[in-house]
């Protein structure tokens, strides 16, 4: 079976990152973490970055739309890692493969407000105590999802948001 976290190496900015000692560690050890995923990661001033590529891109959703993917996902067990960001607002990044052939799942998920981050975006990756924790953390996913389930995923959740404004009585 193949492996379904890709290799690439590890890179660091050409600024070393300005930590304090605990803050420090916590970045160490989530380099070192999503490094033995494979994933391209920095660490920079303003903390631990994973790099996307052609092999590992993010979308980030908020709000209800959040929500309603989250449940879809978990619903039919293609739930994979999620990074949340601690805002007033609810916001998820999640992790995906496949974006160098889903134009068309990238163009509808940005049509219907989501972000895409691919070719060299950076995402915040969570360190302890941060302002970004794991919803779902990459040991404890089964895979990384193809972005075209996360494009899935939103599809519903508008088809579903729809239904339910039609079936309400005026």
């Amino acid at each position: 079976m193949p492996a379904m976290f890709p290799t690439v190496s590890v890179t660091s900015s050409p600024e070393p990152a300005k930590f304090p000692f605990a803050a420090r560690s916590a970045a160490t050890q989530a380099v070192r973490d999503c490094a033995g995923f494979g994933w391209a990661v920095e660490a920079t001033s303003e903390g631990v970055q994973l790099v996307t590529d052609h092999r590992i891109a993010a979308v980030e959703l908020t709000g209800p739309l959040a929500t309603a993917v989250r449940r879809f996902l978990r619903a039919n067990n293609l739930s994979g890692p999620v990074i949340e960001i601690r805002d007033s607002q609810r916001r998820e990044i999640h992790l995906v493969v496949g974006a160098a052939k889903a134009a068309k799942a990238i163009a509808m998920l940005r049509d219907a407000g989501a972000i895409v981050h691919t070719d060299g975006a950076t995402v915040p990756l969570p360190v302890a105590g941060g302002a970004t924790g794991w919803g779902i953390a990459p040991g404890e996913s089964r895979w990384v999802p193809p972005l075209v389930a996360i494009a899935a995923a939103v599809r519903a959740a508008v088809t579903n948001d729809r239904a339910h404004f039609r079936s309400v009585a005026c």
